[in-house]
């Protein structure tokens, strides 16, 4: 069982960082769960690297916010810069979910998921990671990382839960989770505590953000793919 804090990004205290990697925090069944993937892929000749796992509050608050005053960018399911000025509040706040996480509300706060990728190809071409689809499709610098993952990420204990778009977030061929340890924090993340969370918080497009919370957490929180969703057309289908 997590507590509020741990649930919501506001503490470190349920996780532990990778023994080579010490800005990779996760819980330690998904640490163990993750190194043995790691060298169960290196022996296959694939490398499996860490873009992004723990993500606090206060980072999470950061993105939203900075998105919404038109700081960093927001796109749409088609990979478009949206023109901010021109949206309401409520469209924004939509916009913003597609692809950013509603701060406490973000996997990344419980240290089950981790974004994925292969850091050799960039290396060799002196390019930078976008965590962006084409990059995981066929003649992208992650394939083949991806495809082994399509193969042995159970076997690991870990899913990916978006596998396809389903009304809320995007698909996100690079965001894996650790099935058992997800989905216990997920059970835990109430209205309530969320609710609570956002009341409190600085946070942009508050007054929407409330009024429609329990349909934003359903959607974009609680709408996941199921563990057995695999595949290239899952994304590129």
């Amino acid at each position: 069982m997590l507590t509020a804090a741990q649930l919501t990004g506001r503490t470190t205290s349920h996780l532990e960082a990778l023994p080579d990697a010490p800005q990779v925090l996760l819980q330690a069944p998904v640490a163990a769960a993750f190194t043995a993937m790691q060298k169960a892929a290196a022996s296959a000749g694939i490398e499996v690297a860490v873009a992004s796992s723990f993500r606090d509050f206060d980072r999470q608050l950061s993105i939203w916010n900075r998105k919404f005053y038109g700081e960093l960018p927001i796109y749409n399911d088609r990979g478009e810069q949206l023109a901010t000025e021109h949206l309401s509040p409520g469209e924004k706040v939509e916009a913003i979910l597609l692809y950013s996480a509603l701060p406490g509300a973000s996997r990344h706060h419980w240290g089950t998921d981790i974004d994925v990728y292969d850091p050799r190809p960039f290396a060799a071409h002196e390019s930078k990671l976008q965590l962006v689809a084409n990059e995981y499709q066929e003649g992208g610098p992650c394939y083949s990382m991806w495809q082994w993952l399509q193969s042995h990420a159970q076997e690991f204990g870990f899913f990916f839960p978006y596998a396809r778009y389903q009304g809320g977030v995007a698909a996100e061929p690079w965001h894996i989770s650790h099935v058992e340890c997800a989905a216990a924090a997920q059970q835990q993340l109430s209205n309530e505590l969320l609710r609570q969370v956002i009341t409190e918080a600085d946070i942009a497009g508050k007054s929407y953000i409330l009024a429609q919370l329990t349909e934003l957490k359903q959607r974009y929180v609680d709408t996941i793919c199921s563990p057995e969703v695999t595949g290239a057309s899952a994304w590129f289908g």
